[in-house]
């Protein structure tokens, strides 16, 4: 049973309050716009496998690293990572049209600052946004999710306060 730590918006931020966290998981996922080399190399430093998409201001080597679109399996749940998707209702075009084809039963994405943990009804699926884990942006508190998967289970969600932007 597999513990996930989901991240997103670092902005290069490297959120030390993180760190007790990042030594307990499985797994560490990013959800985009992670800003530099050095966050992934933090990232790395635990010693954990690390999946990720790039984000709409991740160029370089970080879009060498990552796809645009993460679509992965673990345990039985199909895993849809993409930075900019959006949320029941308000779902981008693109990934509109791609919900059919790909089927996922997680939708993760980031982009917007704020947190979502919601299931999407007409899709059957769970959406989840960490939110921002970094101090560039909107958001005023920065946060990321925390969550075991079982079997086909998503269960323990935690949404991680880790305190006000600019701390």
């Amino acid at each position: 049973m597999p513990r996930i730590l989901l991240l997103s918006d670092n902005h290069s931020h490297l959120e030390t309050k993180l760190n007790p966290y990042l030594e307990k998981v499985d797994e560490i996922w990013n959800a985009g716009d992670i800003g530099s080399m050095e966050v992934v190399n933090w990232m790395e430093s635990f010693g954990k496998p690390l999946r990720g998409v790039y984000g709409n201001i991740d160029y370089g080597e970080l879009r060498v690293k990552f796809p645009e679109d993460n679509i992965f399996t673990i345990e039985d749940v199909k895993v849809w990572m993409t930075h900019i998707g959006g949320y029941p209702g308000r779902y981008s075009s693109r990934v509109r049209s791609m919900f059919k084809e790909i089927q996922p039963l997680l939708f993760i994405c980031g982009h917007s600052h704020m947190v979502k943990l919601e299931q999407d009804k007409k899709y059957g699926h769970w959406v989840f946004n960490p939110g921002a884990a970094g101090n560039h942006g909107f958001h005023q508190v920065k946060t990321a999710i925390s969550f075991e998967i079982n079997g086909n289970n998503i269960k323990n969600v935690e949404v991680i306060n880790l305190g006000p932007r600019g701390s």
